[in-house]
């Protein structure tokens, strides 16, 4: 008999005919995301689990499902999987590294833009058939080219960011746990989380979020930064306090923010709906048709590598 696979959320048509050769497939045609004891029971007879950022693989489901093998999330981020208890219990996990870096980098620059620009204040103050005439002082927002750019997390993502900061022309400053090997050709120069809030005039966050990264920028960090400034979160939610932000911006103690990921996900914090200067946009970093369509397949690959015991493309945890 094949293993069995359990596909928590609907996924490509060309991924699902890809693992039916391989696995008995089961999936969830109505996309609905699964609470923790209805994961856990669909989980329990299965050999396999295709995952996302939202199903959390914790010691309870793990313990819930003997003949689990594999866990492989179609993200690159991974903190919703117990990567100990997997390895504990012989459990292999893959994620889905390098294949959204060029789509999520695409739009952290467009949060950027369309914060500093103020582009949806003023299309939505135009679509309320506000604007009766133009004037000198109308929308003006914040300069991008030749400022300096702050850039947390400088892996694949926080790279390719930098990389546009260059036909920008700007100073960029980053933040990491160690040199990024890179950064000399990128003209970034390391400097710690302080500085780097304190002399940016936009800063972009693209650091993984763990324990150590909880609202890593946090009322003390948004006081750090310049009235003008605008911060960007493409990474995970959590790693701004969205409460705090909300009072930064209504308080004007930050020009505005872009954000794509947010605590609670996909509920907000309220205070984020009432304030003009902050876009939002319903974690899409990585939507592009070839990069979501890409990431399904590497996690197919993935799957359909350790079923037939070959190396995987990207562990996590190899088993």
């Amino acid at each position: 008999m094949k293993p069995r696979l359990l596909i928590t959320r609907r996924v490509f048509p060309e991924v699902t005919e890809a693992l039916a050769g391989a696995y008995e497939v089961h999936g969830n045609p109505d996309d609905a995301p699964w609470s923790a004891d209805e994961l856990r029971a669909r989980a329990a007879p299965c050999d396999a689990l295709y995952v996302v950022t939202t199903d959390r693989i914790d010691a309870a489901l793990l313990d819930a499902c003997p003949r689990l093998r594999i866990v492989a999330t179609g993200s690159v981020g991974y903190n919703h999987v117990d990567l100990a208890g997997c390895a504990a219990r012989g459990i292999a996990v893959t994620n889905t590294p390098d294949v959204l870096t060029e789509a999520t980098a695409d739009m952290a620059w467009a949060l950027l833009m369309a914060a500093a620009r103020r582009v949806c204040e003023s299309e939505h103050w135009l679509r309320a058939g506000r604007w009766g005439r133009w004037a000198w002082d109308q929308f003006l927002g914040a300069d991008v080219h030749g400022r300096t750019l702050g850039i947390a997390g400088m892996g694949r993502i926080g790279s390719a960011v930098a990389r546009r900061a260059l036909g920008f022309s700007m100073r960029v400053l980053y933040c990491n746990r160690s040199d990024s090997p890179n950064a000399e050709a990128l003209g970034a120069r390391r400097v710690d989380r302080d500085t780097l809030l304190a002399e940016s005039d936009h800063v972009i966050l693209v650091l993984p979020y763990s324990s150590q990264t909880h609202h890593f920028v946090g009322e003390r960090e948004l006081a750090l930064m310049k009235p003008t400034a605008v911060l960007v979160n493409v990474a995970r939610g959590g790693i701004v306090d969205d409460a705090a932000l909300a009072r930064a911006l209504r308080a004007g103690h930050l020009a505005a923010a872009g954000l794509d990921v947010y605590e609670n996900e996909p509920a907000l914090h309220p205070g984020l709906l009432e304030v003009p200067n902050v876009v939002l946009t319903p974690h899409i970093g990585s939507a592009t048709r070839s990069s979501r369509l890409g990431m399904a397949m590497l996690a197919a690959r993935n799957l359909l590598a350790h079923a037939a015991g070959e190396p995987l493309p990207t562990p996590l945890v190899a088993r």
